[in-house]
This record gives C-alpha cells, structure tokens and sequence, in this order.
C-alpha cells in the first residue's frame, strides 16, 4: 500500500546557482513539480509514494526518471512521451527567497499525460491521491487528471489538492480561476496560500476564517491556508485555529508549501490521533526547514531533521 500517489506536473526547475566566469548568472538543474514535490517530501518522511506523470524522451526527462530512484518514489506511473520536449520551468529569487517563474511550456511533455496509459495498480494501491492544477489547463492532461481522481473518489480514497495558480501558463485569470476552481468540487483536503484564498473565493487575506467556511460547505473535510513563514490556518467541521511559523533563514522556498502539505498529510495518515494543530506545526516545521535548502525535491527534510528542529524550537 502506497501513503501518496501524485498526479499532475513533473518537471526542470532550473534554479539561480551564482553567476559564470563571464559574470552571467547561472542556473542548477533541479527535478520539481508542484505534485511531485508533495511526493517526495512524504518520501523524504518515511511515507511511501509514487507519481503519475509524462515526461519527454530527451535528457531532461531522462534525468527526472532517475531522480525519482534517489527519492524512492516509484516511477511505474510516469509516461515517456515522443516529440514533446519535457517541461522547463526557471526560477529567479528575491533578496528574501521568494520566487518568479518562467515556463517553456505549452506543449510540454506533462501536458499529455494519456488516459489511456494510467497506471491503475497505483491507484488501487494507494491511501491518498494528490493532484494540483498545473494539469487542469487543457486535455489530454486535464482529462487524464480527472479520470485518476474520479477512480480514486468512488474507491473511497482520500483526494487532496493544490490549487497551484501560476499566473504565466494560463491564457486569462478567469480561464484559471475557472480550472483551479472546479478542481475543489473532488477534493477532501485541500491547501491553498493566502493569494489563492483571495483569487479563489473572493475573501480578503485577513479573514481566513470565511475562506475555510467557504471550503467546508463544498464537503472538503480538511482545509490548510498558508501564510508563508507566518504560519498556516487549519479547518475542519469541529475545529480551526492559526499556528505559528517558524523564523529561518530562506534561502529559496520553491516547494515549500508542497512540503508542507505533503508533512500535512503524512501526518493525518500516520498520526491521527494527534491534535490537528500539532500536526499543523509540524507541516509549519517541514516548510521551513525546506526553505532553508537550494531545489525544492532536494531540500525536502527527512523525519529526523524535522524531530530536531522541532525539539530546538519548543
């Protein structure tokens, strides 16, 4: 039995790495995606997980395969698709960490993730499907998407989603509002950031608790708002709160909020009986310790970093 599987992007997240003896910045090959960052870092954990994807037969997908093998994710799900090159996405940092994004996309391989060629053995064999919104632009992806999470729903498998909006891949903000919307309606746990909560719902940052409720009355059972290093809102029917951040320093926070959700629904899957706040701190905690690190999939923590850093920060 699988804790994860992931559907949706895999991807070269192309991240600063200095500058070139000509003094032009230079840029690191790094495996990401938003759903196979949530992957890896249950993986990272000591969960157990795999991906559904499509890669191109060049170097780049190449190199994504046999980065899953360094992760211990299981590959069986990913696609090698012919003629389309593998998706590229750069990255350029702040002075504080944070991110803007450049795509080379549109055909990319992760869009034509097949229908026809899923692996259905994953599917049955897992406790929670993962999928985000980058996949939802347009079929064959979209399509092959939804069909894996309506195989999942009616086999009882929890279903958790990320409304990732990334505003340079869409055509319009309504087109993406639209998508990343009706991917909430199949959704059990569902985290979005801050922005998303104010694209998504139409409610202001400062009033997470009418997102939430929002969220709730479409039958989600789990909510998670993230404020970045300020912390995250939980929600569930009988309970909902803020839990703190913590204060590092951030070196890049490309897959932070995939950290955190992947921390978060680890776990709900092997500490139910904690406190959800608890649990949420503990997300909190994998976020910031994956900011503290270059890559976003090799920046995820493993449990005992997590276990320390928490024991440091009581």
């Amino acid at each position: 039995m699988l804790d994860l599987v992931a559907v949706g992007e895999y991807l070269i997240d192309f991240t600063p790495a200095g500058h070139g003896s000509m003094g032009n910045p230079t840029y690191e090959m790094n495996p990401g995606g938003a759903p196979t960052n949530c992957a890896a870092a249950v993986a990272a954990l000591g969960g157990s997980s795999a991906i559904i994807s499509a890669v191109g037969d060049d170097l780049f997908g190449r190199f994504l395969i046999e980065a899953l093998k360094e992760f211990n994710i299981k590959d069986c799900g990913v696609q090698l698709v012919s003629n389309i090159h593998t998706t590229l996405a750069f990255v350029s940092l702040t002075a504080h960490g944070e991110r803007e994004f450049a795509f080379l996309r549109d055909p990319g391989a992760d869009t034509q993730l097949s229908k026809d060629l899923l692996d259905y053995s994953l599917l049955d064999a897992c406790r929670n499907l993962h999928f985000g919104s980058l996949s939802l632009k347009h079929d064959p992806g979209r399509e092959a998407t939804y069909h894996a999470v309506r195989y999942a729903k009616q086999r009882g498998i929890q279903i958790s989603y990320d409304p990732n909006y990334r505003a340079p891949l869409w055509e319009s903000r309504s087109h993406a509002v639209h998508e990343l919307k009706n991917g909430l309606k199949y959704a059990d746990v569902v985290k979005m950031s801050e922005d998303e909560m104010e694209l998504l719902l139409d409610v202001p940052k400062s009033k997470p608790e009418e997102g939430v409720k929002q969220l709730l009355d479409m039958g989600i059972s789990t909510c998670y708002i993230t404020y970045g290093a300020k912390g995250a809102y939980y929600a569930t029917a009988k309970e909902q709160g803020f839990v703190n951040g913590f204060s590092v320093k951030a070196l890049d926070t490309t897959g932070c909020g995939d950290a955190f959700m992947g921390a978060a629904i680890y776990m709900q899957l092997y500490e139910p009986e904690l406190p959800l706040a608890l649990r949420v701190r503990f997300a909190n905690a994998v976020g910031a310790l994956c900011a503290t690190k270059m890559g976003g999939m090799m920046a995820m923590p493993r449990l005992e970093k997590v276990e320390e850093f928490l024991e440091l920060n009581k």
